[in-house]
């Protein structure tokens, strides 16, 4: 069968098929294209499917369409939401089924995706950053769904109808999986805009695309390209939004401590240095590519080198300090008894901190057996405290805590979030507190004044 253009022309068939990543074209051009002499056809990133189908169906083209092998999939749908869930799906889903949901650690993102899939009811890629979250969303998956879904990473290569997968493994695998679903789930979205993990989302002809965070803005600027991987943010609620209700009511409070002579000593020295070699160098710490700047001269003068690595003594110092340990005692002492989670930015403290104050420790280089049965003492009691670097930010399902202690970090909101997403789950009479140890007139107390725009667009509280 031939159609007619409105000019009276004759319109053609199009044969498109997938290709390692890409969508092939053959007939015609097609939008976002270029001629590709090996296989005599247009050639396009598999991104761009559903904007290629669109464009052929409006021209007026026979298409036949040899992209997507989808499998037959059916789910038992278990899943119940809370209102402000379906408000996020509904809103998701008036964005043609695309788009990023931000809601707060602990408030149940992971029912929205469910309730999604349950609705679309076509195969679906769950793309997770961590082992930890690979393994939860396995378990909902199966509980809310009555579908035990296919595992790709962490020694696994079971691919499904429904497969989780960690952004590592989806990434080595891109190109096989491309056609393979209909929906597209990435858990903690703001990992995917990354230089390799972007390709899970390019490479993919997927037509239905959800992204969930708590903190989706990326330090980087390359969130501006998540309506072009996933869509828009389709549906946002804050922390402060929700506290009281979904979860449960917060405070942040700040404790200050000074450095002893000695260290106090050794940082002034150090940023003398510092600041010194950043006047000869002309470069502006406080401008917006300052630090930038600075890593790139570093690349080639040795000076530039020499005031970074003073830079990071000058961190260590400011969140290792003696001065939180004794700032810690009291806290500890104060509050005895209450379930806490104690961050530290560098493992090197969470161990000094483990070691004199004979508290578990969970960092990266814990074994999986170990953090295990942590937690599983920190949930039934017989730990009321569990101290860790950076570990427990984001990827795994922490028991309740109700008092979050924050000896070092970074400048990030996300991180400020993240952690207190761990002390959000709600109940009855509980009413969660983060305090945040900061060393005065030092790099800390500088990032300590960044992470404050994390909720409600800033932070409460005042110096």
């Amino acid at each position: 069968m031939r159609h007619l253009s409105s000019d009276g022309g004759h319109i053609g068939s199009v044969r498109l098929r997938y290709q390692g990543g890409t969508l092939i074209a053959e007939g015609a051009w097609v939008p976002y294209a270029v001629w590709d002499d090996r296989v005599r056809g247009y050639r396009a990133l598999a991104l761009y499917y559903s904007t290629i189908m669109k464009y052929l169906t409006a021209a007026g083209y026979d298409v036949h369409d040899d992209v997507l092998r989808l499998d037959d999939v059916e789910f038992e749908d278990r899943i119940s939401l809370k209102q402000f869930q379906e408000d996020a799906l509904r809103a998701w889903e008036s964005s043609g089924s695309r788009g990023i949901v931000v809601l707060p650690t602990g408030t149940g993102k992971t029912f929205v995706a469910l309730k999604a899939m349950a609705r679309l009811s076509i195969p679906t890629l769950v793309v997770v950053p961590t082992i930890d979250l690979q393994v939860q969303w396995s378990r909902r998956i199966a509980e809310g769904l009555g579908y035990e879904p296919g595992m790709l990473g962490g020694g696994r290569q079971d691919v499904r109808a429904v497969t989780v997968a960690t952004y590592d493994s989806a990434f080595l695998h891109a190109e096989k999986l491309g056609n393979r679903f209909g929906l597209l789930v990435f858990d903690e979205v703001h990992h995917l805009p990354a230089q390799n993990y972007r390709a899970i989302a390019e490479f993919s002809a997927a037509p239905y695309r959800m992204g969930l965070s708590a903190t989706p803005e990326r330090g980087d600027g390359l969130d501006s390209s998540y309506p072009l991987l996933v869509g828009n943010i389709v549906y946002r609620t804050a922390v402060s939004e929700m506290a009281g209700s979904e979860v449960a009511p917060f405070s942040i409070q700040r404790v200050y401590v000074d450095l002893p002579p000695d260290e106090r000593s050794r940082y002034e020295e150090l940023e003398r240095e510092f600041r010194g070699t950043l006047m000869r160098l002309g470069i502006d710490i406080r401008a917006k590519d300052g630090f930038q700047r600075l890593i790139r001269f570093a690349a080639r003068n040795r000076d530039a080198r020499r005031a970074l690595l003073a830079r990071l003594e000058m961190n260590k110092i400011a969140m290792n300090t003696d001065a939180k340990l004794e700032g810690l005692r009291r806290l500890l002492a104060e509050r005895a008894g209450t379930p806490s989670i104690i961050f530290t930015r560098y493992n090197e403290l969470a161990y000094k901190i483990s070691r004199e104050f004979l508290i578990p420790i969970i960092t990266h280089e814990t074994p999986k057996g170990e953090r295990e049965e942590i937690l599983e003492g920190f949930r039934d009691g017989r730990y009321r405290a569990v101290v860790t670097s950076t570990v427990l930010d984001e990827g795994i399902d922490v028991p309740d805590a109700t008092l979050a202690i924050v000896l070092g970090g970074f400048g990030t909101t996300r991180q400020l979030v993240q952690r207190l997403g761990r002390i959000l789950r709600k109940r009855e009479g509980k009413t969660a507190t983060m305090i945040e140890v900061v060393a005065r007139g030092t790099l800390d107390y500088n990032l300590s004044r960044r992470r404050r725009i994390a909720v409600h667009g800033s932070v409460e509280g005042k110096d």
